[in-house]
C-alpha cells in the first residue's frame, strides 16, 4: 500500500472515531492489522503525519492525536518567503497582500460591532504603542496584540489561527529581508485610525484605514534598506 494511502487511512480513522487532540491512537499491532500494512510502513506513515502536527508520537507511551496546529504552515510560509526573496521574487510582498486581503475583508464586518470591553483593550494597546514609540522601543508585540484583539469578536478560532500564522511567517522574515523602517509615530496613528473607524461603525472608513496601513508597509518593503544584511541571511532564517 502506498505511503500516502496509509496516511489518508489513519486520518480517516481519527475522523471516523471522532478522536480529539490528545486522544490515544490504537497501538502499533492493532494499526498494522487494521491497515493491513507492515510495521515499517505504519511507522513511516505516522512519522509523516507527526511532521504535519496530525499525530504525536510519544516514545515509550504510544501515538496520540496531535495538536493539529498551523505550525507546519508557518514554517512553510516563512521558508517559502525567504527562499523566494533570494530567487528574486516578491514573496514578502505577496504574503503581505494575502494578509491585507483577509483583514480588509474582515474589518468591515467589525465596524460598530466590537464589544465595549474589547474597545477598551484596543484603546489601551494603542496607548501602549504610543508610549513604546516615545521610548524608542519596538512595537511588534503590541501591534500583534492589537490585530488579534481586533478580530477576536468574530469568535472564529480557525480564523484567529490563520491570522496568527500569517503574522508569524511575515514577521519572522521581514527583518531579515530588509526594508525601510517605519516611523513609529505613523504606526501609532494608523492603528488609532483603525480603532476610531471600527468604533464609529463606518465600514468603508475601516477598510480604508486597513488599506492605508498595509499600503504603507508595502511602500517600505518596496524600498531597499540602505544596509540590508543580505550576505548572512541564513543565520536568521
Amino acid at each position: 500500500m502506498a505511503a500516502r494511502d496509509l496516511q489518508e487511512r489513519i486520518k480517516r480513522l481519527i475522523i471516523d472515531r471522532r478522536l480529539p487532540s490528545g486522544a490515544p491512537l490504537p497501538p502499533e499491532p492493532a494499526l498494522m492489522e487494521y491497515l493491513g500494512a507492515s510495521r515499517n510502513s505504519v511507522r513511516e506513515a505516522l512519522k509523516a503525519l507527526q511532521a504535519m502536527g496530525i499525530v504525536e508520537i510519544r516514545h515509550g507511551f504510544g501515538t496520540y492525536v496531535g495538536p493539529m496546529s498551523l505550525a507546519p504552515m508557518i514554517e512553510g510560509l516563512a521558508f517559502r518567503t525567504v527562499a523566494g526573496h533570494y530567487r528574486g521574487e516578491d514573496s514578502l510582498l505577496q504574503l503581505l497582500e494575502l494578509r491585507e486581503a483577509v483583514e480588509t475583508g474582515l474589518v468591515s464586518r467589525l465596524a460598530g460591532r466590537i464589544p465595549e470591553a474589547d474597545l477598551v483593550e484596543l484603546d489601551a494597546l494603542v496607548d501602549r504603542m504610543e508610549h513604546e514609540a516615545a521610548r524608542g522601543a519596538g512595537l511588534a508585540e503590541t501591534d500583534r496584540a492589537f490585530h488579534a484583539t481586533l478580530y477576536r469578536g468574530l469568535d472564529n478560532a480557525l480564523l484567529s489561527e490563520v491570522l496568527e500564522a500569517f503574522w508569524d511567517a511575515f514577521h519572522r522574515v521581514r527583518t531579515d529581508l530588509g526594508g525601510v523602517p517605519q516611523d513609529p509615530r505613523v504606526t501609532c496613528r494608523q492603528h488609532r485610525e483603525i480603532l476610531d473607524a471600527v468604533r464609529s461603525g463606518d465600514a468603508r472608513r475601516a477598510e480604508e484605514a486597513i488599506r492605508e496601513h498595509f499600503g504603507n508597509i508595502r511602500d517600505r518593503l518596496s524600498t531597499p534598506a540602505p544596509h540590508a544584511p543580505r550576505s548572512r541571511h541564513d543565520e536568521r532564517v
